[in-house]
């Protein structure tokens, strides 16, 4: 039951993003610009954690 509901969760998703980037493309370029700007940032906090950590924590 779960694999199913699942399914349908990724299904939606799929036919939301096809909906957004058909009917306003510019909106969707944004909204990837936005999710890799997040995914940057959060590579960069990592990188400043273990660059703290090996520093000695300090």
């Amino acid at each position: 039951m779960a694999v199913n509901g699942k399914k349908i969760a990724v299904y939606l998703v799929v036919v939301f993003v096809l909906y957004v980037i058909i009917t306003d493309p510019a909106k969707a370029a944004e909204y990837v610009e936005i999710g890799f700007q997040g995914i940057s940032d959060a590579a960069k906090a990592v990188g400043d954690f273990f660059t703290w950590l090996a520093d000695g924590a300090h």
